[in-house]
């Protein structure tokens, strides 16, 4: 009988030994990429790493012991974007039989970076063919639909034992362009403009991040994604803000870990899961949640 390749794991969830109300996700840092992918891939594996998060799971790594339950995608973004709908894809990135179904693509879509990522700038297509019905279940059925699973389990455990949850979900950018609204800043806390999140959980991230002594926006020019829409949800007690840190924070040249620097933000998230866990919703919040 001939053996098969077991595959590694997609996803990693750490749960702390006395769980509390803070869940982390950290969709972008997998750097495990399935040979699926790789023969499926017209680009080099460097051109794929592109899309990652580079080493942002790093500062998530004192987390678990501050409390938090972790949620790591494991697998590599090129996979899928667990940070984008299941319905998040440009027509003309896909087989024609899926095209009906990805009629309204958004400006990111039409970039190339849907949920399935298919485009970077100055490397054309990343696949050999486009995306058909196959591929796209295989990469949603292996990670995507996990990861969104393993997230809503740790909220729902985090909101039945404390009355209310909170969801950080983290992530690294590269530098914010002149123009761009949010120039300057180096930490962007986004809660879908108010919709994802109670203000006395933004104004307690906030807080922190402007603790680091370095410039902080408020969803310019990331509002949050997918994963904070679908889980955050304040009138049902589940808190979620999106966390942007710039890279140039924790990386030295050629996006390689600073390991004083990745220290230094690691207690920072740390410090703020704490201080999470400690906070308490304000009292409207809760009477919102139980109507």
């Amino acid at each position: 009988m001939r053996s098969r390749t077991i595959p590694p794991a997609a996803i990693a969830v750490n749960r702390p030994a006395a769980i509390g109300p803070v869940v982390v996700s950290v969709p972008h840092a997998g750097r495990l990429y399935p040979p699926e992918i790789l023969t499926a891939a017209r680009v080099g594996q460097a051109d794929l790493e592109r899309l990652e998060d580079s080493w942002c799971d790093l500062i998530a790594a004192g987390a678990v012991g501050a409390g938090a339950t972790v949620v790591h995608g494991l697998w590599a973004r090129a996979v899928a974007d667990c940070n984008r709908g299941e319905g998040q894809m440009a027509p003309g990135e896909v087989a024609m039989p899926l095209r009906a179904q990805f009629s309204v693509p958004g400006r990111k879509e039409r970039a190339g970076l849907g949920v399935v990522p298919t485009r970077l700038a100055d490397c054309g297509p990343l696949w050999k063919k486009p995306i058909d019905q196959a591929a796209l279940q295989w990469r949603l059925d292996s990670f995507h639909r996990p990861y969104h699973a393993a997230l809503a389990d740790a909220l729902a455990a985090a909101r039945d034992r404390f009355g209310y949850a909170i969801l950080l979900d983290l992530h690294s950018m590269p530098t914010i362009p002149i123009g761009q609204p949010g120039h300057g800043a180096t930490i962007v806390v986004g809660d879908h403009f108010g919709v994802t999140a109670g203000g006395w959980l933004v104004d307690l991230v906030l807080a922190a991040a402007a603790g680091l002594d370095e410039p902080v926006s408020r969803n310019q020019p990331y509002a949050g994604g997918h994963i904070i829409r679908t889980h955050g949800n304040p009138g049902q007690a589940v808190h979620a803000v999106q966390i942007e840190i710039d890279r140039r924070l924790y990386l030295g040249a050629d996006r390689v870990p600073d390991r004083a620097r990745v220290a230094s933000m690691a207690r920072w998230l740390a410090g703020l899961v704490g201080a999470a866990g400690q906070a308490r919703p304000l009292p409207d919040a809760m009477i919102q949640a139980a109507e």
